[in-house]
């Protein structure tokens, strides 16, 4: 059965919505700026990715807000715009069956906040009725399918960084299979101060704080470091037999999908099991690695990462097929990145062009070996792989392409 992608919405540091980020991408837009509230909390970088709350009190009752995460308020907005733009209205929903799959991998936020209040006030009853509906991982699967009363499969994948793309994968299997119609698939990212804080204890963030722009620098020889960031995306899958019955816009296809575990090192990547998620995907797929026109890197800037991956990327693919990293833009969406590079491949797959890898000015003795996209340019992309991996050695890839 055929999985095609009927609809996607995003909302991040480069845009609010598809449009935004859209003239982002083309743009090479830097969304990085400084959270100076960091310093003091004892942070070693203030980088991160700059993200608005969304207002959320014309479309959703105080009942209903209640019980939502920073980042379930996130994937409300993105899944808002993934539905309108498939068509999808809620009396449909209210009508036929749903499922929602989200990647997310923390609820920092939301439970150090509540600690805090039992911690100062002695008293768990004024922590709040809607604290445990944040707190939990599932807090947007949770959320979501209460307010669009999604009726299909519905769990969270908590998988690193690779959280989103697992997601979609996942989903693409289910629909394949014939288990579901249509999913709602996609990853979400809190960027509050309490969500990283250990992570900028490993020593791996940028410390270019007077360049925020260009802090990150994705297969770059004088890269230091990633910069965190978040937000949500999301990805309407359904079996062509569905969309076509409904009369959808068709706007691409999933048709690949590989996964593996390095079953090694718990931070360190390695070459093998990278390599290992992108052939079983183009096998998937059953396609040549010269049948894909692009490659969107999972490169967070970091030194050890990017190389671990340029070689992946090297092996499989040779030095011809155009790569960039949009995290270059978008600093590193952690637990929604694998979502919201698919929204960025479908965004690029429809306008054709390929975005910019940002800031890469002098190529190491690895990345030069790579057809690195530095400037913003046309392109007519047929097929795309996208890569997402994450700590604890967990990898994915997904194939998508345009719909014949």
């Amino acid at each position: 059965m055929r999985v095609v992608i009927s609809g996607y919405g995003i909302y991040s540091c480069i845009g609010k919505n598809v449009a935004e980020v859209t003239e982002s991408l083309k743009e090479g837009r830097s969304g990085i700026g400084l959270d100076m509230e960091r310093k003091p909390f004892g942070y070693r970088s203030c980088l991160t990715g700059i993200i608005e709350e969304p207002d959320l009190k014309k479309d959703l009752s105080r009942r209903a807000r209640l019980g939502m995460s920073e980042e379930a308020r996130y994937a409300y907005v993105s899944t808002k715009e993934a539905l309108e733009m498939a068509g999808i209205t809620q009396d449909y929903l209210d009508n036929n069956r749903a499922g929602i799959l989200f990647g997310n991998d923390s609820t920092a936020g939301a439970v150090t906040e509540a600690v805090d209040t039992i911690r100062a006030k002695k008293d768990t009853m004024l922590v709040g009725s809607g604290s445990i509906f944040q707190s939990m991982n599932s807090t947007v699967n949770m959320n979501l399918a209460t307010i669009f009363k999604l009726r299909g499969v519905n769990f969270t994948i908590s998988a690193a960084c690779a959280s989103g793309s697992h997601a979609i994968g996942v989903g693409y299997h289910l629909i394949k299979s014939g288990l579901e119609d249509m999913i709602i698939c996609g990853g979400a990212q809190e960027v509050n101060l309490y969500a990283f804080g250990s992570f900028d204890g490993l020593g791996v963030f940028s410390m270019r704080e007077d360049e925020p722009a260009k802090s990150s620098r994705p297969f770059d020889k004088d890269r230091d470091g990633l910069i965190t960031s978040g937000g949500a995306a999301t990805v309407v899958l359904e079996s062509l037999e569905s969309a076509q019955r409904r009369g959808a816009t068709i706007l691409g296809e999933v048709t690949g999908y590989g996964f593996s575990s390095n079953g090694d090192h718990i931070s360190n990547p390695n070459t093998e099991g990278q390599v290992d998620s992108i052939s079983r995907a183009l096998k998937m797929a059953d396609i040549s690695a010269k049948e894909i026109d692009y490659v969107n890197a999972h490169a967070t800037s970091t030194p050890k990462g990017d190389m671990f991956e340029a070689q992946a990327i090297f092996d499989v693919f040779g030095g011809k097929t155009p790569v960039s990293s949009t995290k270059s833009m978008t600093g590193h969406e952690c637990w929604m990145a694998g979502a919201s590079e698919i929204v960025y491949c479908m965004i690029m797959m429809r306008n054709g062009f390929i975005a910019p890898n940002i800031n890469f000015e002098n190529p190491d003795e690895v990345s030069r070996n790579l057809n690195i996209i530095a400037e913003s340019k046309n392109a007519n992309l047929n097929t795309i792989a996208s890569n997402s991996f994450g700590f604890g050695g967990t990898n994915s890839t997904l194939i998508i392409k345009k719909y014949e």
